[in-house]
């Protein structure tokens, strides 16, 4: 990941990245009755950061919006940069926060109702640290992770009713130069905050874990940070029909090692394993991870290989891997970051190296690539993080 982003860059190896395609004309969204929502990729950009907006068809397909990809303000690295959650909805759905991961800075803008974007007043605003990567969002409580070295941390910020983020006052936890972070992540009543600490590249690796104040400051559970069941954990999700349970991709354990780690948060913030060790699929890189909205079924995307490993969740959180799904244009695709739509039936992956999206249609734990994907981005995108409304 950059700052030492270079060490997640480890995750896929010495993959290359390839040309950028252009977007003609033909493939811009007109406006259609079969339009039924969007999709916004961070896109990373070197110098002013920009977002892509693309219509989300009600067959799964996409298409650039007009005016897209739209500037938000502070800059991108313009590097291939590793960290989930690098774009987030606000909870009510009529803002888009983005990491100006070049500028140390967070990006707020407005959706309108054609789904183009439009920067908030006051807005991009520091990140509190360096080289910020990750945010979480929950209701009217923002927190980013930072990730460069010499002010790595977590901080926490307000968003008000006009969009405007506002730091709150010994919000940030400090983290050690060699943490990396790669995702911070709320459960579903905002009353725990997870961290995942990607580096060193040897390891150890930690999870962070916090429980989350009424004044929205954080207190460290007791034991925290937590090691992790294997090297490098990266992208972690709640299960979202459970406050409690917990799953986070393990990156770094080697070739053919991928796997996913089940954990239980309990209400102090303690983590314990639901399994005693985490559950593997023999790929390579696992690095992202996406829940469907039932909560039966787990994707894990794995960039090093690249595919997508689907897993079924059980009752109590136990994890039994089901199958692997290779993406079919894979060279130089560095897959990371994973989204479904609201109905669950179309899968959404940004491809970092190459600057295409590819969508994926879902049947529980079954993934087909459709016949269109990927769809290409904007030239000059370095994109990472990927939201659907």
């Amino acid at each position: 990941m950059i700052r030492k982003l270079t060490r997640v860059a480890a995750i896929v190896g010495a993959l290359a990245c390839t040309a950028v395609s252009s977007i003609g004309a033909a493939q811009m969204a007109a406006a259609q009755p079969d339009v039924v929502g969007h999709v916004y990729v961070n896109d990373n950009t070197a110098g002013m950061n920009t977002v892509a907006g693309l219509a989300r068809h009600a067959d799964g397909t996409l298409s650039l919006l007009p005016g897209s990809p739209y500037a938000i303000g502070g800059a991108g690295t313009g590097s291939v940069t590793g960290s989930q959650g690098a774009i987030q909805l606000s909870s009510d759905g009529r803002y888009l926060l983005a990491v100006d991961a070049g500028s140390n800075q967070i990006s707020v803008a407005g959706i309108q109702p054609d789904g183009s974007l439009q920067p908030v007043e006051g807005t991009p605003v520091a990140s509190g640290g360096a080289t910020p990567v990750s945010i979480a969002v929950y209701g009217n409580l923002v927190y980013v992770a930072n990730g460069g070295a010499g002010d790595s941390n977590y901080t926490g910020f307000r968003l008000n009713d006009g969009g405007q983020l506002q730091p709150i006052d010994d919000s940030t936890f400090p983290l050690p130069d060699d943490a990396v972070p790669g995702d911070l992540v709320f459960n579903r009543d905002g009353t725990r905050l997870i961290g995942a600490r990607v580096g060193p590249d040897a390891g150890p690796s930690y999870i962070d874990s916090f429980v989350v104040g009424a004044d929205g400051r954080l207190t460290a559970a007791p034991g925290s940070p937590y090691p992790s069941q294997g090297v490098g954990p990266l992208g972690s999700e709640f299960r979202p029909t459970s406050a409690s349970q917990l799953y986070v991709t393990i990156a770094h354990d080697g070739p053919g090692n991928g796997s996913v780690s089940a954990l239980n948060v309990g209400a102090d913030g303690t983590l314990t394993p639901i399994s005693a060790e985490p559950t593997r699929n023999d790929q390579s890189g696992t690095c992202w991870i996406e829940i469907s909205h039932d909560g039966r079924f787990l994707y894990a995307v794995n960039t090093g290989t690249p595919s997508i490993s689907s897993y079924a969740i059980a009752a109590d959180g136990t994890l039994t891997f089901m199958s692997n799904t290779s993406f079919k244009s894979a060279e130089g695709l560095r897959p990371f970051d994973a989204r479904l739509d609201l109905s669950g039936k179309y899968l959404y992956v940004v491809g970092a190296g190459s600057a295409m999206v590819s969508v994926f249609a879902v049947d529980g734990g079954s993934l087909t690539e459709m016949a269109n994907s990927p769809m290409p981005l904007p030239d000059g995108a370095t994109p990472f993080g990927i939201v659907v409304n």
